[in-house]
């Protein structure tokens, strides 16, 4: 009876359907409405010629509208069909019955991703609620760090404190810097009010301050020096007479990875030290789904695997499926999110996926199938050896570990044979996969810096579909950017790995259609193509307010009916936007600091980004990846969580800004001195109205530039270059 019920559920979100679907069937008409009266009022300009009405701040007009307008109709896949999901993990099997996962967490620099934050990543994922015999958790590390290979084993150590503890007291948050700072009597567990607890906890919090204490001293007494030519290092940590009385307690082992780096030698960035990861696994545990963290993405829930579980053991949808995504939350967000660190607006978009043929992948917090990283056509090319070795490379034993009925054992023997350990170091070398599939067919995929991008874009048009659960208890929390120049640069990183997908042969909108559903292709292509809004912004923060100083009209007068289409067509989109702000449980303040900060990445990151793409593509920049700094500003982390906008950011992200503010508040208050000089409000309101909604919405940039004198404000020298600029602009001729 119990093999009869449901491992997961999958309910419509109906009202929210409803609603989506009546928005788009209104919105779009307006655009319709909008597309006609700019087409007509164009043809009208070319045919009578009139000088009083020029040509280019029209046509540029109307082209933005157009380019907003498409990027609008893409984005509409996500609100077609959103769902949602529910899993039963107590239905589940046993133990014995449960597949094994292998666990990769990459790593880079020491000093950007702080080693005890690390290790706390990988001492929550050793402790997941799954058989020690199948769980294998590997730390890439790229940086060769002497730092992180001392401080895994000083986690072991520690590990064989924590995991006894844990599984004896049920435990849920199993990150010990998230446990020891949290009230653990939120879990309404009775065994937390006994003395014997209370007396082992002490006792293991006692255990965690000697084990970070000894982690900084390896820091103070060690290079944290990270090199691109090095050797590779692979080892399985255990070690022994750890002083612990439990040592018989079964538990995974961790594995430490460092693959082979040259500096001639392309690496292909994280996905490369996966690819490295997916080799040196299949010696060494080969188990068939893999869970894939970032370095500073704790494990939350220790049910996050059998939670996954739920959906590859569902025999309805098991033998397409490729991967399970979870949404990224964070630990370190404040009330107001000034910076809209969070990406609250992404996870809506992967539940409207979700209804289509599934999520997106997300970079981290996913489960994924071993076989949907290797294509079956590649397996299924039978016994010619010469050509598995064309796809998968030279190694024999390797290929041994593709067939099904492999059994690897070295998690079992703990040492390594010097032939095993010679073929897992040659896996773990920098040219193994020249001249192979790896990072085209085979693996994560090396053709975009955002690998997690492109690789579930493939894993789609090869067939494959995906799911996302978004529980109550976050199964992954990390740690967010919270500062301004670090969230900007991260995300111009982000948009030139888009345009380089978007200006390709792999263009969602012309590779995908022909391989998977034509609104999946629509989804896959907002991403993509997001990077064109810096073109319609910058237009919209310029002509209509250059336009406002020369008594140029490029709206509809309040009188005409158009006017009405144009109303409507931004107070429908900010309501929508206002409705899943709510829905999401947010407030009206959240709607501010979104728009806000879309305004701000508009005009920078997707401009710069798009230049940097661009020159990559062509070959006249080298592609780049430098990881997020994860170490904490002790003074802009205050500011944050205060919810004071800390400018202290690159000249190049916010001159841009200040000089687009500075000349939308010069043109807003001479535009009203002149509109009511001469009467024409009625034909200037549209075009008042948008540089007031520009520095209404973004005041702190205002307060930035004139009004703070603390550090965080924007320097002086910024401002004046800014004003500077904006007179520049200001004195082109409408």
């Amino acid at each position: 009876m119990e093999n009869s019920l449901p491992l997961n559920l999958r309910r419509a979100k109906k009202t929210n359907l409803i609603i989506n679907r009546l928005h788009i069937f209104t919105q779009g008409f307006a655009l319709l409405a909008l597309i006609y009266y700019r087409t007509n009022f164009l043809f009208q300009i070319i045919k009578i010629r009139d000088k009083n009405t020029p040509l280019l701040p029209h046509a540029l007009v109307s082209l933005s509208e157009l380019i907003l307008s498409f990027l609008w109709l893409l984005s509409q896949a996500f609100q077609w069909n959103p769902i949602s999901r529910k899993v039963f993990p107590e239905r589940l099997p046993g133990n014995d019955k449960l597949p094994s996962i292998d666990v990769f967490i990459c790593t880079t620099n020491p000093i950007k991703e702080p080693s005890v934050d690390v290790m706390n990543t990988l001492i929550s994922a050793m402790a997941l609620d799954y058989p020690a015999d199948k769980l294998h958790v590997y730390l890439s590390d790229d940086g060769g760090s002497s730092v992180t290979f001392q401080a895994v084993k000083e986690a072991w150590k520690f590990l064989k404190w924590w995991i006894p503890f844990c599984r004896k007291y049920e435990v849920r948050t199993r990150c010990p810097v998230a446990y020891f700072s949290a009230d653990e009597s939120e879990d309404g567990n009775e065994k937390f009010s006994s003395s014997e607890f209370i007396a082992e906890k002490k006792k293991i919090e006692e255990k965690y301050e000697e084990f970070k204490c000894r982690i900084l001293k390896i820091i103070e007494n060690t290079s944290s020096f990270t090199s691109r030519d090095h050797d590779p290092l692979i080892q399985v940590i255990n070690v022994e007479n750890c002083g612990v009385d439990s040592d018989k307690t079964e538990m995974p082992l961790p594995a430490y990875v460092s693959r082979e780096k040259r500096p001639f030698q392309p690496h292909h960035f994280k996905a490369g030290a996966l690819n490295v990861l997916l080799r040196v696994s299949g010696l060494i545990s080969n188990s068939p789904y893999i869970l894939v963290l970032d370095c500073n993405m704790y494990c939350n829930d220790p049910t996050s695997a059998r939670q996954a579980m739920c959906f590859f053991l569902d025999s309805k949808i098991s033998p397409k499926l490729g991967f399970v995504q979870f949404p990224q939350k964070f630990h370190n967000i404040s009330e107001n999110d000034i910076y809209d660190s969070q990406l609250r607006f992404v996870w809506p978009k992967l539940e409207g996926t979700d209804g289509l043929r599934g999520s997106l992948l997300a970079g981290t917090g996913f489960y994924i199938k071993r076989e949907a990283l290797y294509q079956s056509s590649n397996v299924q090319e039978g016994n010619d050896l010469v050509q598995l070795q064309k796809a998968f490379g030279p190694s024999n034993d390797f290929i041994k570990s593709l067939q099904q009925n492999y059994k690897p054992n070295a998690f079992k023997d703990e040492v390594f044979s010097e032939v095993s350990l010679k073929e897992i170091r040659f896996l773990a070398s920098c040219g193994y996969d020249k001249n192979t599939k790896w990072g085209k067919e085979v693996g994560f995929r090396y053709f975009s810096v955002l690998e997690d991008y492109f690789t579930g874009f493939n894993l789609h048009c090869n067939g494959w579909i995906s799911v996302y659960l978004n529980p109550a208890r976050p199964c992954f929390l990390g740690s967010a950017t919270t500062n301004l120049n670090e969230i900007l640069v991260q995300y111009t990183r982000w948009v030139a790995g888009f345009v380089e997908v978007a200006i390709s042969r792999f263009s969602p909108l012309i590779y995908g259609p022909l391989r998977m559903s034509t609104l999946q292709s629509m989804c896959y292509a907002v991403f993509a193509y997001d990077f064109l809004i810096f073109l319609p912004i910058y237009c919209l923060a310029i002509v209509p307010q250059l336009c406002l100083l020369h008594g140029i009209h490029l709206y509809p007068k309040a009188s005409n009916p158009f006017f009405i289409v144009f109303s409507f067509l931004f107070l429908s989109s900010q309501l929508k936007h206002m409705q899943e702000i709510f829905l999401t449980g947010h407030s009206i303040r959240t709607w501010a600091i979104e728009q806000r900060i879309w305004m701000l990445r508009s005009l920078t990151c997707y401009m710069y980004g798009t230049l940097n793409g661009i020159l990559e593509m062509i070959g006249l920049r080298e592609a780049s990846f430098s990881p997020t700094d994860k170490a904490v500003n002790d003074e802009q982390h205050k500011r944050y969580q205060m919810g004071i906008y800390d400018f202290q950011a690159s000249v190049l992200l916010l001159a841009p800004l200040c000089t687009l503010y500075i000349l939308n508040l010069v043109a807003f208050i001479i535009g009203v001195l002149k509109i009511f000089h001469i009467e024409q409000a009625s034909e200037m309101s549209i075009q008042l109205f948008i540089p007031l909604f520009g520095i209404l919405i973004n005041y702190p940039l205002l307060e930035g530039m004139f009004l703070r004198k603390d550090d965080g404000r924007v320097a002086p020298s910024i401002t004046l270059l800014s004003a500077a600029l904006c007179i520049i602009i200001s004195s082109f001729d409408g």
